[in-house]
């Protein structure tokens, strides 16, 4: 039976981002289910503030329906579609970007409804937490004001992340660029920015979330390399692979590699399409 592909978003962004990789997929044969995670997509504040011509000091204080929600909120959300999903057969859960962090909450919580697990250049917590991996080495080269040229209000106050991707800075646009589709033309990544939401959860989990190996441990997983990723470089990407492998070695990665950059897969699906069809065969022959 082919499974059921369950894409997660990452940060700033909803289901719609996976319209044109379920598109191939639909093409190519297989069923796929987009998730919007709480308070994306259509549940998503976009305040008047936010609107042409914008009010900054208005959208710095707008309350956002993100304010308070948690990993465990994600993680909640999602398992509740697993549920659904997997009455009609296996299913590949895949996660690109901070979605891994609620990915990996949730198969440490219900590994018997994950038939395989895809990280996409998705944040695997094995050894830190995901906020003290940005300190390590290996995230020396991000260029950490990206999305700070564009913050907007206090995160403190605010109970969640405001960026203002409708800014018109150069400066800011420019940051953007660099660290999630350098290899993109400026009008792929107006055209993705204008699909983000402003506002973000601030909760990524803590020690208890990390990868499980009693549970997380004992799924199916893959990584997906993504070979010029500026906002989580190669080195990251390979360092969560390697102590993912360490905790399960008797489970490791399968690791696969696509060129380009953070967003690049997504606005040109059709090698990921292939590769993840690659993965619902090997999961087929397994279920």
């Amino acid at each position: 039976m082919r499974p059921t592909f369950v894409l997660v978003h990452g940060a700033f962004a909803n289901s719609f981002s996976f319209a044109p990789l379920q598109a191939e997929l639909g093409l190519l044969g297989h069923r796929s289910v987009a998730v919007d995670l709480p308070g994306h997509g259509f549940g998503a504040s976009y305040s008047s503030a936010y609107q042409a011509p914008q009010d900054l000091d208005g959208l710095a204080t707008a309350s956002g329906s993100l304010a308070g929600v948690t990993l465990a909120d994600n993680a909640t959300h999602l398992i509740g579609i697993l549920e659904r999903a997997k009455e009609n057969g296996p299913v590949i859960l895949v996660s690109h970007s901070r979605g891994g962090v609620t990915a990996t909450a949730a198969a440490n919580a219900r590994p018997d409804l994950i038939d395989r697990i895809v990280y996409v250049a998705a944040w695997c917590p094995v050894d830190l937490d995901v906020n003290d991996y940005y300190a390590e080495p290996e995230m020396a080269t991000v260029d950490a004001a990206s999305l700070a040229h564009a913050l907007v209000g206090n995160p403190a106050e605010l109970g969640l992340l405001r960026v203002n991707f409708r800014t018109s800075d150069p400066g800011a646009l420019a940051a953007l660029k660099g660290a999630f589709l350098a290899d993109g033309t400026d009008e792929e990544f107006l055209t993705f920015l204008n699909t983000f939401q402003p506002d973000e959860n601030l909760d990524v989990g803590s020690s208890g979330d990390r990868a499980q190996a009693a549970t997380w441990g004992r799924i199916p997983k893959s990584f997906v390399r993504l070979a010029d990723d500026a906002s989580m470089p190669l080195a990251m990407q390979d360092r969560l692979i390697r102590e993912g492998d360490a905790m399960t070695p008797d489970n490791p990665f399968d690791v696969r590699t696509l060129e380009g950059s953070h967003l690049k897969w997504l606005i040109t699906p059709a090698p990921a399409a292939r590769l993840l069809g690659e993965l619902g065969a090997l999961t087929s022959q397994s279920s």
